[in-house]
């Protein structure tokens, strides 16, 4: 029987392949390995495939498309109410099959190798800013140990290393001096990489039509702007500004019975990392404001009279969006 659906479990290295004729009967249930992959889909008719939105899923879903197959992609949380029973590679396959015909199922728009590039971009320099954090946090918690303590950023780290060095033996073991200078050399390798990165990310978002258009939003900078291009592969799929504030979860959770509904906190649903630059280009705002007033937006000056700063800085982020 000709196959019309097909639900495909992703792996490192073993793939589940669930097909379903038009009426929804399973035909066939079969493990492939990844270099049989390819080829067993050459030898298929064109079809709909489902996969979940995971890792190397918008790499398969662009080279089963250009095979002649109708590929889209399902958010894991959207498949996980159609397993039955177990958790197995065929009941993923088989539930990835049954989601992906469903007529109020939400997908995700496949990503260019563009914009993953720009992804790499963004998310090694946010790797590298944590990092730096780590290193921050570990020499400041070593050398307290012994006494040595400076206020608190970056900028006082010097200081701190020239406590260190001038310590006297007895205060501060060598042992501890060489380590603990490793660490800072670490600490200055990871600020000029930080720099370069952030140097080819200005590059990037002037060359970028889409980048330069969303760097004229207020508190939208280059690195915001770098990440909803990577991170958004089609804004089109958002019916409006608040459809994409929702996928982020800038907006309050609802719990509602019997014709009554209560509004939460903020659902923190979507990627985090967008969500925390674009919260964090509204903290700027506000600071800007109350420096140079709220005459170009009164609502922000009510807003920040009745309610706590992190509270407006949310709701102006929603706006933003």
């Amino acid at each position: 029987m000709q196959i019309s659906t097909i639900g495909l479990d992703l792996g490192k290295r073993v793939f589940q392949v669930h097909g379903a004729n038009a009426s929804g009967t399973c035909v066939l249930s079969k493990r492939l390995s990844r270099l049989q992959v390819i080829e067993y889909f050459k030898a298929l008719p064109p079809c709909l495939v489902g996969m979940e939105a995971c890792g190397s899923a918008h790499h398969w879903a662009r080279v089963l498309s250009r095979l002649g197959h109708q590929v889209r992609l399902i958010p894991p949380q959207y498949v996980k109410p159609y397993v039955q029973r177990n958790k197995t590679d065929a009941a993923d396959a088989a539930a990835i099959c049954e989601a992906v015909t469903r007529p109020s199922m939400r997908f995700v728009a496949v990503k260019s190798v563009e914009q993953q590039g720009l992804g790499v971009l963004y998310r090694t320099r946010d790797l590298l800013v944590r990092s730096r954090t780590m290193s921050v946090n570990a020499v400041r918690g070593h050398l307290a140990e012994f006494g040595l303590v400076v206020p608190q950023g970056l900028a006082q780290q010097g200081k701190l290393a020239q406590l260190m060095k001038d310590a006297p033996s007895d205060h501060v073991p060598e042992l501890a001096k060489q380590i603990l200078t490793l660490l800072f050399e670490h600490l200055l390798a990871l600020e000029a990489r930080i720099r370069e990165l952030d140097r080819r990310i200005a590059e990037v978002c002037r060359e970028n039509a889409v980048c330069r258009r969303l760097g004229t939003i207020p508190g939208v900078g280059p690195i915001t702007a770098l990440a909803m291009v990577a991170k958004v592969a089609d804004a089109t799929t958002f019916r409006s500004s608040r459809h994409f504030a929702a996928w982020l979860g800038l907006v309050p959770g609802q719990h509602g019975t019997g014709g009554r509904l209560q509004l939460g906190r903020i659902t923190k649903r979507g990627d985090g990392s967008l969500r925390r630059l674009l919260v964090c280009g509204a903290m700027a705002l506000i600071r800007q404001a109350r420096v140079r007033g709220t005459r170009t937006m009164p609502w922000l000056g009510a807003l920040l009279v009745a309610k706590k700063v992190k509270l407006a800085a949310v709701a102006l982020a929603r706006v933003k969006t």
